[in-house]
């Protein structure tokens, strides 16, 4: 699946668009998701020291963040966080749906990507306003199943000062059909000037869940996982890919502005292996190529960002 400029293009899903099996998979009814599109919701919260500092042992960082520091870019996700009461959680550990988020009946949903400006810093301990809306929704059926695809713009501020603008795109799917083949893994480029192999455990993958309050089953339970959801392993999150990406890149380029990063989940990674994070410069400098892989060197996630 590609997606470009906010809008979702398939590709390497299995779907076939010029047969649709409506038999075996009753398209979505985007009429009964359309009144979301333009819904709103604000949130305040405090970025609070000792989050941050639980995020930087949990990278296994040798840092101490402090009152008005700079956040390293992408921990914006531990905060904002939706908090359900126990009896409002669905099935998957997500909070069922239906809120401020569509009420897609689709039992797989993936963090599929987003893309990011950054305007200003979110200072440490400072109280920031994230505001959200949905700004499109849209539905495809094929020989594979049925896929909904939701984008969420999000504005957070600083005493009013924008710092952050991100479209947060969002994929719901089912489950693949017994006997499915899977898609043809793509390769990933071999041409890294940088390079980390990290270890997924169960550890990492829970302390991130707890962090950023993520209840989302795939991430800490094994046998919901894999029975149920029929994965082979523990689910890497997509947030916490792109953090490494761009952790990768803050230390390989200390001095440089990121204006601008976006990104994709290609394939899913799992804690049953390690996985690679990549990246090189363009020749001009102004643009970081960056990619995760796994340890049979496919492609997992693609992203860009720009650098001043």
């Amino acid at each position: 699946m590609q997606i470009v400029a906010g809008q979702f293009v398939l590709e390497n899903t299995g779907l076939d668009n010029g047969h649709i099996d409506t038999m075996s998979h009753p398209p979505l009814d985007l009429d009964l998701l359309k009144p979301w599109i333009g819904r709103t919701e604000t949130r305040d919260d405090l970025i609070h020291e000792a989050a941050v500092n639980a995020m930087a042992a949990t990278l296994d960082k040798d840092q101490k963040l402090s009152a008005g520091d700079p956040l390293p870019l992408l921990w914006h996700w531990l905060f904002f966080c939706a908090v359900s009461p126990a009896s409002g959680l669905g099935p998957d550990g997500h909070p069922r749906r239906g809120g401020f988020l569509p009420p897609v009946e689709l039992p797989r949903r993936m963090w599929a990507g987003g893309r990011l400006t950054f305007t200003a810093d979110l200072p440490v301990a400072a109280v920031a306003t994230r505001t959200s809306r949905i700004k499109a929704i849209d539905v495809k059926t094929g020989s594979s199943g049925r896929l909904a695809f939701v984008t969420v713009a999000h504005e957070i501020a600083v005493n009013g000062k924008v710092a952050i603008n991100e479209e947060h795109d969002i994929v719901y799917r089912d489950n693949p059909l017994p006997g499915a083949a899977p898609a043809a893994p793509k390769a990933a480029p071999a041409n890294a000037l940088w390079s980390r192999v990290i270890t997924p455990d169960p550890v990492l993958l829970f302390r991130y869940s707890a962090l950023t309050f993520n209840g989302h089953r795939i991430h800490y339970d094994r046998s919901y996982t894999t029975e149920v959801e029929g994965y082979p392993g523990l689910i890497v999150h997509g947030p916490l890919i792109a953090t490494l990406l761009m952790d990768l890149l803050r230390t390989q380029c200390p001095e440089r502005h990121v204006r601008e990063f976006s990104f994709r989940a290609v394939s899913p990674t799992f804690d049953t292996e390690s996985f690679s994070v990549n990246g090189k410069l363009s020749e001009d400098g102004h643009e970081a190529q960056l990619w995760a892989a796994n340890s049979r060197g496919e492609l997992t996630m693609q992203a860009t960002a720009l650098l001043a």
